[in-house]
């Protein structure tokens, strides 16, 4: 029981809810006691992908928070919340409302590598403790503007006779409804009438506030907005299709079925290849030391025996050295 489960977490439930789900079923199925993390947070009033690491793959859920995401999100238009979503209260209004042509105008200035202030309600920390707590007393909090950037950004391809465009985001999967209502926008819009809200879909880099880009764009298109709708698509290399609901996984875990469900510990190294080692060359890299006579180009490797993942390495001259063991 070493590796990855992909829950699709609902909303109003967060983060560490959803890993005491995943201890429960683990209980209920008689399975060894193991360490459980989640691969990076998502709020309660957000849904989607969220990678569970099990046993020694919890070693790599730090690795997620580096990743790129894909989220799909609903920029409702004439109300900036103080929280930038929905769970807000009212700080601005406008009346004014943007047309499709020109929400489609305005996205290449936020596609690409670009400058945002991160919300005030954030887990980042000033002077030591968490923006939202400093903004749920009443303070207000200044955050320093942060560099991440927008790998794609467009209109989420809308149902009916819309205008289905195709994703931009290389390996991208559309939405899997399960349990969860799709966004509001279901029906074509028109490119010259007036829109209260645009849904979108945005891939981008570690670090990005999906709200702060919401405001950002309202306010460049001459009014206000806050995110009403937010889904994580896409986390590193795990997508919606692999995800499963919290009522599956109670299912299988009374069945004591989980590892029927589980993706391997490598399942979290996108794009890094498995190499397979020696017994000797196995011996040295779980006692610390390097593994030599390697065979392959320089670079990352799962180094494997057999089946079982033996350490994470970095490969140059034909020698190995460990960057994380594994004890499976």
């Amino acid at each position: 029981m070493h590796g990855w489960l992909i829950l699709d977490k609902p909303l109003g439930l967060g983060s560490t809810q959803a890993v005491s789900a995943v201890k429960r079923a683990l209980r209920a199925g008689g399975y060894p006691k193991l360490k459980v993390g989640h691969g990076g947070t998502l709020d309660p009033l957000a849904s989607g992908v969220l990678p569970v690491a099990l046993g020694e793959a919890t070693k790599l859920a730090g690795r997620l928070l580096d990743s790129d995401k894909v989220y799909e999100f609903t920029i409702a238009f004439g109300v900036e919340t103080d929280t930038l979503d929905a769970e807000g209260q009212g700080v601005a209004t406008s009346d004014a409302r943007p047309t499709l042509g020109e929400v489609e105008a305005v996205l290449p200035r936020f596609t690409g590598a670009i400058e945002q202030v991160p919300p005030a309600y954030s887990a980042l920390k000033v002077d030591g403790e968490r923006a939202y707590d400093r903004a749920r007393a009443g303070e207000t909090v200044d955050l320093a503007t942060r560099a991440v950037t927008i790998h794609a950004l467009q209109i989420l391809p809308v149902d009916g006779e819309g205008d289905h465009r195709e994703a931009m985001v290389e390996g991208y999967r559309p939405r899997s409804t399960g349990d969860t209502p799709p966004p509001p926008t279901a029906v074509p819009l028109p490119l010259q009438g007036r829109i209260d809200e645009i849904t979108l879909t945005a891939h981008v880099s570690k670090g990005t506030y999906i709200r702060s880009l919401a405001r950002d764009i309202a306010r460049a298109l001459g009014t206000v907005g806050h995110v009403s709708f937010l889904r994580r698509a896409q986390a590193g290399p795990f997508a919606l299709d692999q995800a499963i609901s919290l009522d599956k996984l109670a299912e299988f875990g009374q069945a004591a079925r989980l590892q029927e469900l589980l993706l391997p510990l490598g399942a979290g190294l996108d794009g890094i290849p498995a190499l397979s080692l020696t017994p000797d060359q196995a011996g040295a890299l779980r006692q610390g030391r390097k593994a030599i006579g390697l065979a392959a180009a320089d670079g990352q490797y799962l180094a494997t025996l057999g089946n079982a993942p033996v350490a994470l390495i970095e490969l140059a001259g034909g020698t190995g050295r460990v960057l994380r063991g594994f004890n499976p």
